[in-house]
C-alpha cells in the first residue's frame, strides 16, 4: 500500500494565502487560494488580523484536499512560507495580543532614528550595516511597541512572525525560524541573533521563541488543528521560510552565485551565496531557505504595479470589451512594432519611492524625453523597458560590490507569462533568461522543496532543486544592445541629476498634507 505523497505548501503573502498540494518532485498537483485584508488605521500603518491568516490556512487546507481528492493521510508534512517583517506579539495564553504590523507598516521612522544615533547617527549605521534602516524594519516596529504600547509588551511572552504564528497555531509550538529572523537582525556568520546589538537598543533577546531551521521538523499538526485543516494528527510540520527564499529555491538557483529574477507587482534580484556578506547600496543579506547559504536580495517596489497603473490610465476603453479581451495579452501585441528605446523614451518605475538600486522615499515615476511623436504604446514600452533598465543597475551592483558573474538568470513570477517582456529584459541585462515551470508557484514550490529535505526523502536543497525544470529560454540580441546602453547611462543620471528636486517637492507635499 502506497504512503503519504504529497506535501501541503502554505505561500501566505499580503492579501492572501495560497495552499498547494504538491508532489515530492514539485509539481503542484492542485491549489487552492483565501484572501483576508489589509488594515489601515493611520497614515502609514498596516495590519493584519492573525486570524484571518490562520482561517485562511484551515479553509484552504481542507479545500485543496477536497478538490484533488485525496485522504489526508496522504499528507506527508505540512509548511508555510511567508510574508516576513512583520511583528506579533503573543501572550502566554498563546494567543495574538494585537493585529500583526506587517511589512507595509512604516510606523517605526521614529524609532529607526533612535536606533541609528545609538551608533553615531545615520552616515555612521549605514557604513557598518551597509544600509540605514526606515520605520519598515523589524527592530524600529518593535520599539514602537515597547515605547508606544507598554502594556502590551509587558504582557508579551513571545515576538513572532507571520510564519512561527502558523507553526503555533499549527502545532502548539513557538520558534523563529532562521531565514525570517534574519528580516529581523540575524548574525549569519553565527546563525543566531545579533545580540549585542540588540541589548544596545533596548530589544530583548529573550522575548524570542527558539531558534530553528527551514528544514527541521518542529512538531507534529495537534488535535485542534487536524480539526480545522482536515488534516490528520500527528503530520509531521516542518520549519518553513520567507517568501524570497522560497522563490529562489522554487527558480532552482540555489548554488552559490546562481540567481533568479522575480516580476510580480515588485520585482527582485536574489543571489544564493556561501559566503556571509553586508548589504550595499539597498541589496540585503539574508538567510537562505537552504540553512547552509545565504541570499543576497535586491528589491525594487514597483514593477507589475507599474503596468497596472498604465493599464488602467490607457487601456480602459479596451477593459470594458464585453468579450473578455486579455488585456495583458492585448498590450504586448501592442508595442511589437515599437523600436527597441521607444524612440528614446525613458521611464523611471519609482511610484513608490524606491529601495533599491537607491533607497530613497521621495524619489518618484518620470517619462522622460516625451514629445508629440510618442503614441501610447511608446509610453507603454517605455514602462517595460524602465523597468528592465532597474533591474540591470541592480545586477551591476550584484556584481561590483559582490564580484558576482550573472550570465544567465532564472525568471519567476506572474510577468514571466509575457514573451514580450521577457525579451526585452534579455536585450537590457545583456543576460540569458531562463523561465522555469510553476512560474507562479515557485514559492510553494520552493517551500514544498524543503520539506522533502526535512522528510528525507532527499539529502539537501541543491538535490530537491534539480526538480526544476526551464520551460522556455530568451537570449539578448546584439542588434538593441546600443541604444540600450545609452539609455541605461542616461537612466542612471536621471536619478543623479533630479533626485535633490525630488526631495523638495515631495518634503513639500508632505508638509501640506500634513496641514491638512
Amino acid at each position: 500500500m502506497a504512503g503519504p505523497r504529497y506535501i501541503i505548501a502554505h505561500d501566505v503573502g499580503t492579501s492572501s494565502t495560497k495552499a498547494a498540494l504538491v508532489e515530492f518532485d514539485g509539481k503542484v498537483k492542485a491549489y487552492s487560494t483565501e484572501p483576508y485584508p489589509v488594515h489601515y488605521p493611520q497614515v502609514n500603518w498596516a495590519e493584519q488580523d492573525p486570524d484571518d491568516y490562520w482561517q485562511a490556512v484551515s479553509k484552504s487546507t481542507k479545500k485543496v484536499i477536497e478538490d484533488a481528492g485525496i485522504s489526508p493521510a496522504d499528507i506527508a508534512g505540512v509548511i508555510f512560507t511567508t510574508q516576513t517583517v512583520g511583528v506579533i506579539p503573543v501572550g502566554k495564553e498563546k494567543k495574538h495580543l494585537r493585529p500583526a504590523v506587517i511589512w507595509l507598516d512604516g510606523r517605526g521612522s521614529a524609532q529607526a532614528e533612535q536606533i541609528m544615533n545609538k551608533f553615531g547617527g545615520k552616515a555612521i549605521f549605514s557604513g557598518i550595516a551597509g544600509t540605514a534602516i526606515t520605520g519598515k524594519d523589524g527592530m524600529a516596529k518593535l520599539l514602537w511597541i515597547q515605547q508606544n504600547e507598554p502594556d502590551i509588551h509587558a504582557a508579551t511572552e513571545y515576538y513572532m512572525d507571520v510564519n512561527g504564528y502558523l507553526i503555533l497555531k499549527m502545532t502548539g509550538r513557538a520558534v523563529y525560524e532562521w531565514s525570517t529572523a534574519s528580516t529581523i537582525g540575524f548574525d549569519l556568520k553565527k546563525n543566531d541573533w545579533m545580540r549585542l546589538i540588540m541589548n544596545r537598543i533596548g530589544v530583548d533577546v529573550n522575548r524570542f521563541p527558539e531558534l530553528v531551521r527551514s528544514t527541521d521538523q518542529v512538531g507534529t499538526v495537534s488535535k485542534e488543528a487536524a480539526a480545522q485543516c482536515g488534516l490528520n494528527e500527528g503530520t509531521p510540520v516542518f520549519g518553513g521560510c520567507g517568501d524570497m527564499q522560497s522563490a529562489a529555491i522554487g527558480a532552482g538557483a540555489v548554488a552559490d552565485g546562481e540567481g533568479h529574477l522575480y516580476l510580480g507587482t515588485s520585482a527582485w534580484v536574489g543571489v544564493t551565496t556561501k559566503g556571509a556578506p553586508t548589504g550595499r547600496e539597498g541589496v540585503v543579506a539574508l538567510k537562505s531557505g537552504d540553512p547552509d547559504l545565504n541570499l543576497l536580495f535586491g528589491e525594487m517596489e514597483t514593477a507589475g504595479m507599474c503596468l497596472d497603473w498604465i493599464k488602467d490610465e490607457f487601456y480602459r476603453h479596451e477593459q470594458q470589451d464585453p468579450g473578455g479581451t486579455n488585456i495583458y495579452k492585448l498590450m504586448d501585441e501592442s508595442i511589437r512594432d515599437i523600436p527597441a528605446g521607444s524612440d528614446y523614451l525613458i521611464f523611471t518605475p519609482w511610484f513608490y519611492g524606491e529601495r533599491c538600486p537607491v533607497s530613497d522615499v521621495y524619489v518618484k515615476s518620470t517619462f522622460f524625453n516625451l514629445s508629440a511623436a510618442h503614441r501610447r504604446e511608446h509610453m507603454l514600452k517605455s514602462v517595460y523597458e524602465g523597468i528592465a533598465l532597474n533591474l540591470r543597475w541592480i545586477l551591476e551592483i550584484m556584481e561590483r560590490r559582490y564580484n558576482f558573474s550573472l550570465p544567465v538568470l532564472r525568471v519567476i513570477g506572474g510577468g514571466s507569462n509575457s514573451e514580450v517582456w521577457m525579451q526585452i529584459l534579455a536585450d537590457i541585462t545583456g543576460r540569458r533568461l531562463e523561465k522555469v515551470t510553476e512560474c507562479q508557484m515557485c514559492g510553494a514550490v520552493g517551500a514544498a522543496l524543503i520539506a522533502a529535505v526535512g522528510l528525507k526523502i532527499y539529502p539537501d536543497i541543491n538535490t530537491a532543486a534539480k526538480n526544476v525544470r526551464v520551460e522556455k529560454t530568451f537570449s539578448p540580441r546584439a542588434e538593441n544592445k546600443g541604444v540600450y546602453d545609452t539609455l541605461y547611462w542616461t537612466y542612471k543620471q536621471i536619478y543623479r541629476n533630479l533626485k535633490k528636486l525630488y526631495r523638495q517637492v515631495n518634503q513639500e507635499r508632505e508638509r501640506e498634507e500634513a496641514n491638512v
